[in-house]
C-alpha cells in the first residue's frame, strides 16, 4: 500500500477513538475535532516514522496529548467554552446526562493538565500505565502518581460538593 492509502486507512480506523480522548481532554467537540485534525496534519509528512513505531497508535496518541498540553500553555486556552446539547431525541434523559457530563468536565478542568490527561487515558481509554507513560513521555511511577493525585483531588471535590448540597438542603428545610 502506498503512503497516502496507509495514512487514510489509519485515520478511518482510529479517528473515533482519538476523538473520544480529545473530547475528554478538551471538553468540547469542536476543539476535540481540531485537536485530532491538527495531530493528523502534523504527523502526515512524517507518517513513515509513525508506521515504524512499535505501536503507531501510541505514537499518535502521544503526539495528540503533547499537542493538547502545548495548546493549554497558550494564553488563548483560558477561554471558557460551552458545549451544545445534542439535538437528537433518543429517549435518554439528556438533562441528567448533560449535568453529569458537565460535572465530570468541571471537576476534570480543575486538575493540572498532565493529571487530567493521565486520568482520561486510564479511565476513558482504558490504557495501561506503560501506555500512558509512553504517551506522556514520563516514567511509570510518575503516571501512578499523576493518577493517584488526580483521583484524590476529584474525591475531595466530590466530598466538598456533597457537603455543600447537604447544607443547602438542610437550609431549605429549616
Amino acid at each position: 500500500m502506498d503512503h497516502d492509502a496507509v495514512f487514510a486507512q489509519f485515520v478511518r480506523e482510529h479517528t473515533a477513538t482519538l476523538l473520544r480522548s480529545a473530547y475528554l481532554l478538551t471538553g468540547n467537540s469542536m476543539a476535540a475535532e481540531d485537536l485530532v485534525q491538527e495531530t493528523f496534519v502534523r504527523l502526515f509528512p512524517k507518517w513513515d516514522r509513525v508506521q515504524a513505531a512499535d505501536v503507531p497508535m501510541a505514537y499518535v496518541r502521544r503526539s495528540m496529548v503533547n499537542g493538547f498540553l502545548n495548546q493549554r500553555r497558550r494564553p488563548s486556552s483560558r477561554e471558557i467554552v460551552v458545549d451544545e446539547v445534542p439535538e437528537r431525541i433518543d429517549g435518554r434523559d439528556i438533562g441528567v446526562e448533560v449535568t453529569n457530563r458537565d460535572l465530570v468536565w468541571r471537576m476534570l478542568t480543575t486538575l493540572p493538565d498532565r493529571q487530567r490527561a493521565a486520568l482520561v487515558m486510564r479511565f476513558f481509554e482504558d490504557l495501561a500505565d506503560e501506555q500512558i507513560a509512553e504517551s506522556l513521555g514520563c516514567r511509570l511511577g510518575t503516571v501512578r502518581s499523576l493518577i493517584s493525585r488526580g483521583l484524590a483531588a476529584l474525591r475531595e471535590q466530590t466530598l466538598r460538593e456533597n457537603a455543600l448540597n447537604n447544607a443547602d438542603a438542610e437550609g431549605r428545610q429549616a
